[in-house]
């Protein structure tokens, strides 16, 4: 089972208002949470019910033949070095924050929206979005891990320092033993000076 999407539950009017309370008192205290089953789209489902702010909180469970087997996404095998994991791991923490506010965190596309509906309303010219940055290719990944940590660092107004590049270990490369062709010997039949004799007969 894998754990879907959430979704806020509401009592049905008065009656059902004791019966929830009393569900979400019972689970909060025994830190466990429950699993139902019910009805979506004509279809019986398993849910999993637990407790947010005083309030329960249904998550779909999806069937195993609803889940994708991870396997088949996998990349082809490649070698991960110990400095490109170190860097990593650098850049992961001059990315750590305690909060998550900023502009990087805010709904761009409902801000945009809402732009073009009050330009509109007031028949005015319609914003234009920006440009989409253009990915640059990476040519050296422990390069690019350093250069997004002083760049990280520079951003949260920290020293960003110099760019250290490890150069990575190159793979060793077997002589290659290139196969001499086998040189073709033919032997010459003597033939003593005399001219030798056709193959046909005379035909009488």
């Amino acid at each position: 089972m894998k754990i879907g999407e959430g979704y806020y539950l509401q009592p049905a009017g008065q009656v059902a208002a004791k019966p929830y309370k009393l569900l979400v008192q019972a689970l909060g205290r025994s830190s466990k949470v429950a699993i139902a089953k019910y009805a979506w789209s004509g279809r019986e489902r398993l849910g999993m019910l637990r407790v947010r702010d005083d309030v329960l909180v249904l998550h779909a469970l999806r069937w195993p033949d609803e889940i994708r087997d991870p396997a088949e996404l996998l990349p082809a095998p490649v070698e991960v070095f110990e400095e490109e994991i170190e860097g990593a791991l650098a850049l992961m923490d001059t990315m750590t924050v305690d909060e998550l506010v900023g502009p990087e965190f805010q709904d761009h596309y409902t801000e945009a929206l809402g732009r073009i509906i009050e330009a509109k309303r007031g028949e005015k010219p319609l914003p234009t979005a920006p440009e989409p940055e253009r990915p640059v290719q990476v040519l050296d990944l422990m390069a690019a891990l350093n250069a997004s940590v002083q760049q990280a660092r520079a951003s949260r107004g920290e020293e960003a320092g110099p760019v250290e590049v490890h150069e990575l270990p190159k793979p060793e490369r077997k002589a290659a033993t290139r196969k001499q062709p086998a040189k073709k010997t033919t032997a010459k039949k003597k033939t003593g000076g005399r001219r030798p004799r056709s193959a046909l007969g005379r035909v009488r």
